[in-house]
């Protein structure tokens, strides 16, 4: 038996959770059993812990969590033994298939990652899906010709849990960033992690009738999407890239294609969830050598499995900050 967060659905078609103590039995099949350690909070562990779950829950009872990290208790695949260390995001796990807000939890080998050397588990889930998604954008825009020293880089969200990643790890690369933030007192923490100007957010927030201003930004990694976003690629620099990795402010683009054709503006989209592995283990590695590790404690709040129910409330309405790292064994 083990402790996990269990979603049940009344007759009302409503959900609530519960920590319970269920059987090893219980788990979903899979090839790999994981001991899991500790797992984190995103905007969409919010939506599936809600009342309806966010439209991403199929079946009752749920546990969710789409991040986790731990040690293999067993495994049936070559690829894994007991004792490894690995980490799960992504995939469509804790929103289809049962996830990591339990103490264990049985996966298919292909969907892990081995845990990069200079990474253990806890900070593994204080980068999680988030700084997994801030890692790839960045990525992308070196592959798409970004450099330090083209000019600044804007981050915007930039105090949520992409955006704290990104900060950090652009800064620490070089890169002179400006971050945007719609909370005025989060400046001396995006200071913290690197950022060299502090961008308000209702400088972005207007839509504008003109298709180009003045060129501002050699990159940017983009968590809001909307009107921001449309904004935004009208102030690219020629040839300039933006990684689009959320829809904060909306799904919708108010934009022309003006930037994209007189500037050569490239938008690059990031998924996060069906990575192939290659570019998981790519990106988890250079997660463990271009995140500063200090940077990365000083996004933490600590948490226990009783407190995500809060928590993803909390995160649907942005008051999260950085990174939550839940102890399910806590």
């Amino acid at each position: 038996m083990f402790k996990a967060l269990v979603m049940e659905q009344n007759d009302e078609g409503l959900a609530s959770a519960e920590i319970k103590e269920i059987s090893e039995d219980a788990l979903p099949e899979g090839n790999v059993t994981v001991a899991v350690e500790y797992t984190t909070v995103n905007y969409k562990d919010g939506l599936c812990l809600s009342a309806k779950g966010g439209g991403l829950v199929r079946n009752y009872p749920h546990v969710p969590g789409i991040d986790y990290a731990g040690t293999v208790e067993a495994s049936d695949d070559d690829r894994y033994k007991p004792g490894d260390k690995v980490v799960l995001t992504g995939w469509r796990v804790g929103e289809a298939s049962w996830g990591g807000y339990a103490q264990k939890a049985r996966i298919s080998a292909d969907k892990l990652v081995p845990l990069p050397a200079g990474l253990d588990t806890r900070q593994a889930m204080a980068v999680g899906t988030a700084g997994f998604t801030a890692m790839l954008a960045v990525m992308a825009l070196e592959d798409h010709g970004l450099k330090p020293g083209n000019g600044p880089v804007l981050v915007t969200g930039a105090a949520g849990g992409v955006g704290s990643v990104a900060t950090a790890i652009l800064a620490n690369l070089g890169y002179e960033v400006a971050a945007v933030t719609g909370r005025p007192d989060q400046a001396d923490y995006l200071k913290s992690l690197g950022a060299t100007t502090i961008v308000p957010r209702e400088e972005l927030n207007e839509t504008t009738k003109r298709p180009l201003e003045k060129e501002t930004w050699a990159g940017c990694v983009d968590a809001v999407g909307g009107d921001m976003l449309a904004r935004v690629l009208g102030q690219m620099k020629y040839g300039a890239s933006i990684s689009a990795v959320g829809l904060a402010g909306g799904a919708g683009l108010p934009a022309t294609v003006i930037p994209f054709l007189l500037r050569g503006v490239n938008l690059l989209g990031i998924d996060s969830v069906m990575q192939p592995f290659e570019n998981r283990q790519r990106a988890w590695e250079r997660v463990a050598t271009d995140l500063p590790m200090d940077k990365l404690e000083a996004m933490i709040n600590p948490a226990k499995l009783e407190d995500l129910p809060a928590l993803g409330a909390d995160i649907l309405k942005g008051q999260v900050k950085g990174r939550v790292v839940v102890d399910v064994n806590g």
